[in-house]
């Protein structure tokens, strides 16, 4: 692939979502770059967390989902590009920040120190009350009984009062066994404490040493934090007040002494743990705890300049959405019908979105909604300006939802099964519109979809998520012709566009896993017919098939047996030209 500018960056990356009283993981560990310009798609069979990861980093998540860890880096320039002007405040704001971080720089001094009495601590406690092991067991024990419980009181209140009287004493039953198996769960714990606690403060000679070893660590940690900082330690410190401002300068002016205050407690902190701040991954999360970081890069002409690492993963440093989803990640949905206001006049719903997000008059939202309506196909769009959406086709819908989502040049256009709704006449010319369009407006696609054939005509890249992991990725050839994951092998094989007449269609046996669940081995190894012994025992990690082709399978390591895939794919190039009589 030729060299491209990575738009968004995704390393790592756990979403997990509260149902319940359980946790469900619907992202595991996803890492994927996705380039300036480019045509991505995302396939998988429903449930695989496609419409998770592209809300993950729209910022569209549901209430009680949440991104667990990982970071999503969003590299565009007006947001990373900041320059600060350097006036009385501003030289003030990073004086006090150098202050500060010179004092808490001593902190740093006796970090060693410091961990030794934390771990200390810690070990006296785990005696006092419980070590990790025992406090794990009963944390999930007490989990298991709870959700337990939850799906009893479920089952309970959905049943008929009337004709299912059986079925309710039952259900109260077994609430009740859970609610005798949780107090008695508690009452063993504390048991255990207090059982504990009584050991560990009559054991006269464990409480004498641990004393005494704490008195001469607290006496070592006075001594070192006395010393003085170095001289590249004030360097760091500088450039780190500098960084401050910076960081400062993109929210309200409203908003800086807060935020000030917080973030100088995260550096206090950071350096008394021993956070090497000379670290750039270290430094970037102590700032995220607070606000995105902005890089120092120079100073000239009473201005700082900087750029900022712009991790949306971290949501609470996001100053304001808004200025990032539909201004610069945009989302056509499936239904253009619940995508629009019905009772709001469409050229309405195009022109708010223009003047919220590009600062013009109504009068000039106006022409500009036409210009727009007439590039996404709509004829006479002076006249249906003020028509309302049930007056408009289902094609025509989905291309003011286009319309609405290019209103503001995003970067980023996700579209999530736009075509599902349509006609299928329909969605060959949606498909042709948001390619055409892609060319004026130079923006990167990310395409959502179970249909391969859409794939194949929209795609540069295909990444195939199961089970909330992508398990290959590659460019679309790559993907259709030399396949390597057995997923990807049985996604293809289910292409009605490969059966001759009379030919039974293919379809995968089996159900996706519960993503309730701790996954043991390879996700897909309960459905997968090639599937090997090491798949059920250990997951697999993501083997290099070229520079554009990586594929999570056990069947890529060398000491695999050859297995060949399926024959029905083998030459799907010659299948279809067989099939379409090209």
């Amino acid at each position: 692939m030729e060299e491209k500018k990575v738009l968004l960056s995704i390393r790592d990356l756990y979403v997990r979502f509260r149902v319940r009283g359980r946790i469900l993981t619907a992202i595991r560990g996803v890492s994927l770059d996705i380039y300036e310009n480019e045509s991505i798609a995302i396939v998988g069979e429903s449930g695989c967390g496609k419409s998770v990861l592209t809300k993950t980093f729209a910022g569209m998540l549901d209430n009680n989902g949440f991104i667990d860890q990982g970071d999503i880096i969003f590299n565009d320039d007006e947001f990373t590009e900041t320059v600060a002007p350097v006036h009385s405040l501003a030289e003030k704001i990073m004086a006090q920040a150098e202050k500060k971080l010179n004092e808490y720089s001593k902190l740093e001094l006796g970090a060693k120190t410091y961990q030794a009495m934390r771990a200390l601590e810690k070990e006296k406690q785990e005696r006092l009350t419980l070590d990790e092991a025992e406090q794990t067991k009963f944390e999930t024990t007490r989990k298991e009984l709870v959700y337990r419980r939850t799906e009893a009181f479920n089952r309970k209140q959905a049943y008929d009062r009337r004709t299912e009287k059986g079925m309710i004493r039952e259900a109260q039953a077994e609430i009740d066994e859970c609610d005798r198996k949780i107090k008695a769960l508690d009452a063993e714990r504390k048991a255990l404490v207090k059982d504990h606690t009584a050991k560990t403060k009559n054991d006269a000679a464990y409480n004498k040493a641990y004393a005494e070893k704490m008195a001469a660590l607290k006496a070592q940690y006075r001594t070192e934090c006395a010393g003085e900082i170095s001289e590249e330690t004030k360097k760091r410190n500088a450039v780190i007040a500098k960084e401050v401002y910076l960081s400062l300068y993109r929210y309200p002016s409203a908003k800086w002494a807060p935020l000030m205050r917080k973030l100088m407690k995260c550096m206090k902190t950071a350096l008394t743990i021993g956070v090497d701040l000379n670290d750039e991954k270290q430094r970037n999360g102590v700032f995220e705890n607070v606000m995105f970081r902005v890089r120092y890069d120079q100073g000239k002409n009473n201005k700082l300049y900087g750029s900022s690492v712009l991790n949306v993963a971290k949501t609470s440093c996001v100053a304001n959405w808004a200025e990032i989803r539909g201004r610069k990640i945009a989302t056509i949905f499936q239904d253009p019908m619940t995508s629009l206001n019905p009772i709001l006049t469409i050229g309405h719903q195009i022109t708010s979105v223009i003047m919220k997000h590009q600062n013009v008059s109504e009068v000039e939202a106006k022409k500009r909604a036409i210009v727009l309506m007439k590039k996404v196909g709509i004829p006479n769009a002076e006249m249906r300006f003020d028509d309302y959406p049930f007056q408009y086709s289902g094609g025509m819908r989905q291309r003011i939802v286009i319309a609405i989502a290019l209103s503001c040049h995003p970067k980023i256009l996700i579209c999530d099964e736009p075509t599902t709704a349509l006609d299928v006449t329909i969605q060959a010319q949606i498909l042709k519109l948001i390619k055409d369009l892609q060319k004026e407006f130079k923006y990167t696609i990310v395409f959502i979809t179970h249909d391969l054939g859409v794939v194949a005509n929209v795609a540069d890249r295909v990444a195939v998520l199961y089970a909330g992991q992508i398990i290959e990725v590659g460019t679309t050839e790559e993907i259709f012709y030399d396949p390597r994951h057995p997923y990807t092998w049985v996604l293809l094989s289910s292409l009605p566009q490969l059966m001759d007449r009379g030919m039974k269609l293919y379809s995968i046996g089996g159900t996706p896993p519960s993503l309730y669940n701790r996954i043991k081995g390879d996700a897909f190894a309960p459905r997968n017919p090639y599937c090997l012994t090491v798949d059920t025992l250990e997951e697999p990690p993501m083997f290099k098939v070229s520079d554009t082709h990586y594929a999570k399978t056990w069947l890529l390591d060398p000491r695999a047996p050859k297995i060949e895939k399926p024959e029905i794919i083998r030459d799907i190039h010659g299948t279809l030209r067989k099939v379409f009589n090209i």
